[in-house]
């Protein structure tokens, strides 16, 4: 098993037949994910990749039998387009669309209580499980397939840690880049969980930075798990000045639990083995494996 996207998951691009939704469609096509259509308002009837493109992701889900979306939608209307999937009845939402208002947000999350989908994201390089699907914008030659779950709120590092894991001789089941908005959908914990009850996981590497609250939480309810995993963590912006907010909207340092050393000092006392430096997080990850670099 992995977790959320496989080689079953029937997925709609929102925002099909745009500049980026037509270049990152291509390439997950190309990858072999099951893109079975998409959705872009007065468009429906064409063809676009030679997938069918509907008006709404209602009919979309009626004619595909669609069960994943991914959002390439502008961030003035990305919002309704999350809302849409929710209603439509798409099980997992990934919404790569970055500057969403936190007005927004706030609605959207207030909305997907109680609702039986998961979001990713927004402002996010989606979730690949390597092989099978690749839904987001993530260079899919990283990614080997393998038994290491990878979380993060960055991009570029989430492919700098699958390259390492991959020259260490292991693989990923699927890595999720979670987003550095304020309100993100799928945070840091969730992420864990699933893993964590994912047969086809035996050890989880989390790349946090600093801002918010989401590393110590899933720390937290690491250490209070049942279940035990090995767990590697990272958090980026040891040399951040406070108050700046450092590329993503979230990684800002507000309190005393927010900065890097904080966070580290709080993954340690959960039993988390922390690298110092993104340069670390493969070979530490093979120790934890039982293999000697």
């Amino acid at each position: 098993m992995s977790i959320l996207v496989n080689k079953d998951s029937k997925i709609i691009v929102q925002g099909f037949t745009g500049s980026e939704g037509t270049f990152h469609s291509e390439q997950m096509i190309d990858y072999g994910t099951n893109i079975v259509g998409g959705v872009t308002p007065g468009k429906g009837g064409m063809k676009h990749l030679d997938k069918p493109v509907f008006n709404t992701v209602e009919n979309a889900v009626k004619n595909t039998q669609a069960n994943t979306s991914i959002i390439f939608v502008p961030a003035g209307f990305a919002a309704d387009a999350i809302i849409e999937s929710i209603d439509a009845g798409i099980k997992v939402i990934v919404c790569i669309t970055e500057g969403i208002p936190v007005s927004d947000m706030i609605k959207v999350n207030n909305y997907l209580k109680n609702k039986d989908c998961t979001l990713i994201g927004p402002n996010c390089p989606g979730i690949i499980t390597p092989n099978e699907a690749k839904v987001g914008i993530m260079p899919g030659f990283v990614f080997k397939k393998g038994r290491v779950g990878l979380v993060s709120k960055s991009g570029t590092l989430t492919y700098e840690a699958a390259d390492q894991i991959s020259k260490e001789g292991f693989g990923i089941s699927t890595a999720i880049g979670i987003g550095g908005d304020p309100i993100i959908g799928t945070n840091v914990k969730d992420a864990v969980e699933l893993f964590f009850n994912d047969d086809e996981t035996d050890c989880v590497v989390m790349i946090g930075e600093i801002g918010g609250q989401l590393e110590n939480n899933a720390a937290k309810w690491i250490k209070e798990s049942k279940i035990k995993k090995p767990v590697i963590g990272f958090i980026a912006g040891e040399t951040a000045p406070k108050g700046r907010t450092m590329g993503h909207a979230g990684a800002i340092v507000g309190g005393k639990d927010d900065t890097a050393e904080a966070k580290m000092a709080i993954l340690r006392e959960c039993g988390i083995t922390v690298a110092e430096s993104p340069a670390e997080i493969g070979n530490l990850m093979a120790k934890k494996m039982g293999v000697s670099a």
